[in-house]
């Protein structure tokens, strides 16, 4: 199963994500849910960098994606459009756990005062 964690600040920015582990919907490389889970954390990090011009902290490998970012380097446009992206992660997950089960894919939100630990 992918586990999908966002953190979110007390002020409601939402600063990182971490999808972890494998859906076993399909076989590797054909697994439908990791693939789509995949491309959308992606997108995602590819738009902060390309639409933002911000460089998140993050790790891709297999079974494992995190994304950070730091909300005091943005500023207020950038804090709106990173705070969407961001969100887009959860709204995306949601999506495919609807879709194709949460016996495949989990999402979490976790409000805090801090970053990512």
């Amino acid at each position: 199963m992918i586990k999908v964690t966002i953190w979110r600040t007390g002020s409601g920015f939402t600063h990182a994500f971490h999808m972890t582990g494998h859906a076993g919907q399909g076989e590797y490389g054909e697994d439908i849910v990791c693939a789509a889970a995949s491309g959308l954390a992606q997108s995602i990090i590819g738009s902060l960098q390309e639409i933002v011009g911000l460089e998140p902290t993050y790790t891709l490998k297999p079974g494992d994606i995190c994304c950070r970012i730091k909300e005091e380097e943005l500023d207020q446009t950038g804090r709106i459009q990173a705070d969407a992206l961001m969100r887009a992660v959860e709204i995306g997950a949601r999506q495919i756990q609807d879709s194709y089960g949460s016996q495949f894919l989990t999402v979490e939100v976790k409000l805090e005062s801090g970053g990512l630990q």
